[in-house]
C-alpha cells in the first residue's frame, strides 16, 4: 500500500472498443503503478470486461490504442504478447477442469514438468505445486478433484496458475471478480492470497463489485462508467458512498430491511412454501416456511449446505422430505412438476443452467412460456417483441434491444434478463440463488426492489446468498445453515450483516441481552 510516488507499471493511452457502431470504450486511458493493488469498478455494461479482454487478446481495440509495459510499447489485442510482458488473467470462469486435481490444472497451458526419459514428473510436480500454493497460504490435497474443493481453493488455483512462480515472468495479475461467489470467510482468504501476490512485486488489477474490498484492500481505484473514464482516485481519500457517487452518478438510496411488524411470520400449514425435512447434497432434514409476501433468507459458508438448497427445492437435486406449493405436496422430484405448481427458479450459474447465451434477448424470456405469445397461425413476433421490451425497461436492461443476443450482454444485464423470465410466469413461489452474484451497485437496487415488489404483489420469495449485507437488507427472515444442520430462522430486523456472518461461521449464537436487547454470545 502507498504508491504516490511509484512509477507507472502498465499504461495504456487511447483505448477504444466498438461493436456493430456502439462503442463499449471510448478513449480511455488506464494506469497501474509497480507495487499496487488497482481497483476497477463500474456498473454493468461501463466497459470493465471489454477492458480486461483487449488487454488478454481476446478482442482487438480500434485504431489509435497505445500501451506500455515499464515504457516499453507492446501491442494490444493480442494474447502472446500479453503473456509475454507479463500481463496475467483469472477471469470469472476459472477455468479449471473440475474432474482433475490442482496438479493437472497447474499443468494446464504450460505443460508437464519431464524426467530425463520425457515422461511426467509428478514427484517434480507436486514439489512445484505445493511450494507455489503454499506461498499462497494453502495445503489441500493437491490429487484431490477441483470440484471436491472449497470455493477459495478453487480460486487460489486459478491465481497460482496464473502467477505461476513470481519468476516466471508474472508482472501484473488482472483478477475479475474473484470473490463473486465466496462468503466472507473465504473472502477474507483470498485478500491474504492477494496481498501475498502483491508483496511478491506483481501488481495487482482487482475488478470487483463489492465496494468495501475495493476499499480495504487496494491502493488506487479506477471508475469507467458508459465505457468511458469518470476518475482515478486514491482510495485513501474515498468514501463508500463518494464511490458510489462516482461509479452510479448519484446517491445510492439504501432501503432498510422489513421488520417483524411489516410481514408475520406463517402460522404453520400458511406458508406458500413448505419445506418439511428437506434433504440432500449435504443439507441435513429442513423445516421452513414462506409466506405469501414474505422474503425469506438461507444464509451459510460453502460446504454447509447452502449450495444445495435452491436445486433441492426446486427439484434439479434428487432430495428427501417434502415440498408443497400453495398446500399441494409436488412429488416427485423434478423441475417440470415445480414449475407446473407455480415455482420459479433462478440459479447461481446462470451461463451453465439458465442462459441460452446465443438467442436475442426476446427468445431467451418468453421460451419458459410461449403460449402467451402464439396466436391462431402460430407464434406472433410483434406480441414477442412488445412483452419483451416491457420486461427489458422495467428491469432497465442494457441494451433494450429485444433482438440483441445475450451473449453480447454484461453479466449483471443477463441476470436481469433470467430474472425476468422468472418473474413473467407470475409464480407463487419464487427461488432466487445468489440473485445479484456479478452484478453492480446500481443493478443490484433495482432487483431488490423488482423482488420486492414480487413480494408485495403475493409471492413467497426464498433468497439463497452469500453476501450478509444483501441478506439482512432484502429479506425478513433468515435461515442459517452450519455443517448441513440449520441451526436457526432469525427475524433480520433483530441483527446486523455482521452478526449473521458470525452465526454462518458456527463461532456465535443470537440471543437476548440483560436489556432484552439482540446480542452475540460464543458458540457453546
Amino acid at each position: 500500500m502507498g504508491t504516490g510516488t511509484a512509477r507507472p507499471l502498465l499504461r495504456i493511452e487511447n483505448l477504444s472498443k466498438s461493436f456493430a457502431g456502439t462503442k463499449a470504450l471510448d478513449d480511455v486511458a488506464f494506469e497501474v503503478r509497480a507495487g499496487e493493488v488497482m481497483g476497477l469498478v463500474g456498473q454493468n455494461g461501463s466497459g470493465k470486461s471489454t477492458l480486461i479482454k483487449v488487454l488478454a487478446g481476446y478482442h482487438q481495440p480500434d485504431d489509435g490504442a497505445r500501451a506500455w509495459l515499464d515504457d516499453a510499447p507492446f501491442a494490444l489485442g493480442d494474447g502472446p504478447t500479453a503473456a509475454e510482458v507479463g500481463l496475467r488473467f483469472v477471469h470469472q470462469d476459472l477455468g479449471l477442469v473440475p474432474s482433475l486435481g490442482a496438479l493437472d490444472n497447474l499443468a494446464l497451458g504450460r505443460g508437464y514438468r519431464r524426467s530425463r526419459l520425457g515422461s511426467i514428473s509428478w514427484r517434480a510436480e507436486a514439489e512445484a505445486g505445493r511450494e507455489l500454493l503454499g506461498r499462497l497460504g494453502y495445503d489441500f490435497d493437491l490429487t484431490r478433484p477441483v470440484a471436491q474443493l472449497r470455493a477459495s481453493e478453487r480460486t487460489g488455483i486459478a491465481i497460482a496458475r496464473a502467477v505461476g512462480g513470481y519468476e516466471d515472468g508474472a508482472r501484473v495479475l488482472v483478477l475479475d471478480e474473484p470473490t463473486a461467489s465466496l462468503p466472507a470467510a473465504e473472502a477474507e482468504r483470498l485478500f491474504r492470497v492477494v496481498r501475498s501476490v502483491n508483496e511478491a512485486g506483481v501488481a495487482v488489477v482487482y475488478v470487483s463489485h463489492r465496494f468495501p474490498e475495493i476499499l480495504g484492500l487496494c491502493d488506487r481505484v479506477t471508475v469507467l462508467k458508459d465505457g468511458g473514464l469518470v476518475a482515478t482516485r486514491d482510495v485513501a481519500t474515498l468514501t463508500e458512498p463518494a464511490l458510489v457517487r462516482l461509479t452510479i452518478g448519484r446517491d445510492l438510496e439504501m432501503p432498510g430491511s422489513h421488520t417483524a411488524s411489516d410481514v408475520s411470520s406463517p402460522e404453520p400449514g400458511d406458508g406458500v412454501l413448505e419445506l418439511r425435512g428437506l434433504a440432500g447434497a449435504g443439507l441435513e432434514p429442513l423445516d421452513l416456511e414462506v409466506g405469501r409476501g414474505q422474503i425469506v433468507g438461507v444464509a451459510g459458508v460453502t460446504g454447509s449446505g447452502r449450495e444445495s438448497v435452491g436445486r433441492l427445492v426446486f427439484g434439479a437435486l434428487e432430495r428427501t422430505g417434502e415440498v408443497r406449493v400453495a398446500g399441494r405436496p409436488l412429488g416427485r422430484t423434478d423441475p417440470v412438476v415445480s414449475l407446473a405448481a407455480g415455482m420459479a427458479y433462478v440459479p447461481a450459474d446462470r451461463l451453465a443452467n439458465a442462459a441460452f447465451v446465443d438467442m436475442t434477448l426476446r427468445e431467451n424470456l418468453t421460451i419458459a412460456r410461449l403460449r402467451d405469445v402464439y396466436g391462431p397461425l402460430g407464434l406472433r413476433r410483434s406480441r414477442e417483441r412488445d412483452q419483451t421490451s416491457r420486461w427489458l425497461a422495467d428491469l432497465e436492461v442494457k441494451p433494450r434491444d429485444p433482438e440483441a443476443r445475450l451473449a453480447n450482454l454484461s453479466g449483471g444485464n443477463q441476470q436481469k434478463v433470467v430474472l425476468a423470465r422468472a418473474l413473467r410466469l407470475e409464480p407463487d413461489v419464487i427461488v432466487l440463488d445468489e440473485p445479484t452474484q456479478g452484478v453492480d451497485v446500481g443493478a443490484k437496487q433495482t432487483i431488490h426492489d423488482i423482488v420486492r415488489r414480487a413480494a408485495a404483489d403475493g409471492a413467497g420469495v426464498l433468497v439463497v446468498a452469500t453476501e450478509s449485507e444483501e441478506l439482512i437488507a432484502l429479506c425478513d427472515r433468515v435461515a442459517v445453515l452450519v455443517a448441513g444442520r440449520c441451526i436457526g430462522v432469525f427475524d433480520t430486523s433483530t441483527m446486523s450483516p455482521d452478526d449473521l456472518t458470525e452465526l454462518t461461521m458456527g463461532t456465535a449464537v443470537l440471543g437476548a441481552g440483560p436489556d432484552g436487547a439482540p446480542r452475540l454470545a460464543a458458540a457453546p
